[in-house]
């Protein structure tokens, strides 16, 4: 009895296999590392000869410039791990274990002795057409983007959006995007960029990210204190 005769797999189409594999698992690596499911190594300023910026004001008079404060209380912020959800809050501030973006900078301001949600209020009574709010509410007007893009271009001291100057970008700055903002950190990529200390989404796998170059445009860079 004559056997069945077996296929004889290809050797071009095993090769071709093997090749989209391995194109697949270097798509997936980039998007881990675009992700920063990868962590990024990161450098510190002096590694690219640039001193860490101190400002000469105190606002909380707690012994600590501004700058830094903003920087430790940006981190200490997000130390607790906080699940991204947008609520109304009644206090304004998150009080449950919840946040987003704009609530990184809020709490890194009120831990230097800025309280935003008095700020941006009184700035808006002050300014409202360029606000351009139906009704203001104190509560939640701080907590978003827009609103304090106009606050920092009225009391934050404007920096350049080029990410080639690297030593002008410190520790404690303020980054804004087209919908999203975040503290500039004191840590550099390999080109000497800094990473951000923000909150993005629900799958975030860290607060302090390399993603200054690749989120989007930059419209707007601050300081709030020389």
């Amino acid at each position: 009895m004559n056997k069945p005769c077996k296929k004889r797999t290809s050797p071009a189409l095993v090769v071709l296999c093997l090749f989209m594999a391995g194109i697949g698992l270097l798509f997936l690596l980039y998007l881990a590392y675009r992700w920063n499911v990868i962590p990024h190594t990161s450098y510190d300023s002096a590694d690219f000869g640039i001193e860490n910026f101190r400002s000469s004001h105190d606002q909380d008079k707690d012994g600590v410039d501004d700058q830094t404060d903003i920087l430790e209380s940006a981190r200490a912020y997000t130390a607790t791990n906080p699940k991204y959800k947008s609520r109304y809050y009644e206090g304004g501030y998150p009080d449950d274990g919840y946040g987003v973006c704009t609530d990184v900078v809020a709490f890194a301001l009120r831990g230097a002795g800025y309280d935003l949600m008095e700020l941006v209020d009184e700035d808006i009574a002050l300014h409202p057409l360029e606000y351009d709010i139906d009704e203001a509410d104190k509560n939640i007007d701080f907590r978003r983007v827009r609103n304090l893009r106009v606050y920092l271009e009225h009391h934050g001291i404007a920096l350049t959006t080029d990410l080639s100057e690297i030593e002008a970008w410190q520790g404690g700055d303020i980054v804004v995007f087209r919908k999203h903002i975040g503290i500039v950190s004191d840590r550099r990529n390999k080109k000497g960029i800094p990473f951000v200390i923000h909150h993005a989404n629900p799958v975030q796998f860290g607060y302090e990210e390399d993603i200054l170059e690749t989120w989007g445009e930059i419209v707007g860079h601050y300081r709030i204190s020389e």
